[in-house]
């Protein structure tokens, strides 16, 4: 096999390797190409040219893939890829309900068991005990049950 044809095979196969552990980590397949292409260029010098020329590509494509790995994996490359924010956004707890029993608000519709309710400047979904409130009146919640609001309309 001609020398450029194995300088072509390991070129290649770093390339793919860069590509795999700088670019595009994780696909897996550009990365096994990439072995695959660099194990095959060893292979033919080992064959062609000699054990002492198989060992010499060999040492040197050992040495510049463990130094791509290093390279790729520093923390600083891997800023670009991780996510390394915290999250400290928050959400309503259901089991902390924002509007509390004994607060009062507005009806926005009819509650036909159930609708929608103004409690200071929030809308709330709502619902009753089956019984019917007209749009615009005014209610007292009586009781969180799980994630409802339940009220009734005060007298």
């Amino acid at each position: 096999m001609d020398w450029l044809t194995i300088a072509l095979l390991l070129l290649f196969g770093l390339a793919f390797l860069v590509v795999e552990i700088i670019f595009i980590p994780g696909t897996t397949v550009v990365g096994l190409v990439g072995f695959g292409l660099l194990a095959v260029g060893i292979w033919f010098s080992y064959r062609d040219y000699g054990s002492a020329t198989g060992h010499i590509l060999l040492s040197a494509s050992a040495v510049l893939v463990g130094a791509l790995v290093y390279i790729g994996l520093r923390p600083r490359n891997l800023d670009k890829m991780a996510l390394m924010q915290q999250n400290h956004g928050h959400v309503l707890d259901v089991r902390q309900a924002d509007v509390a029993p004994g607060a009062v608000g507005r009806t926005l519709s009819a509650l036909r068991p159930a609708g929608t309710a103004l409690f200071a400047d929030d809308r709330r979904e709502v619902t009753t005990r089956g019984e019917f409130v007209d749009a615009d009146s005014e209610v007292l919640v009586i009781g969180i049950e799980h994630n409802r609001i339940v009220v009734r309309q005060t007298a």
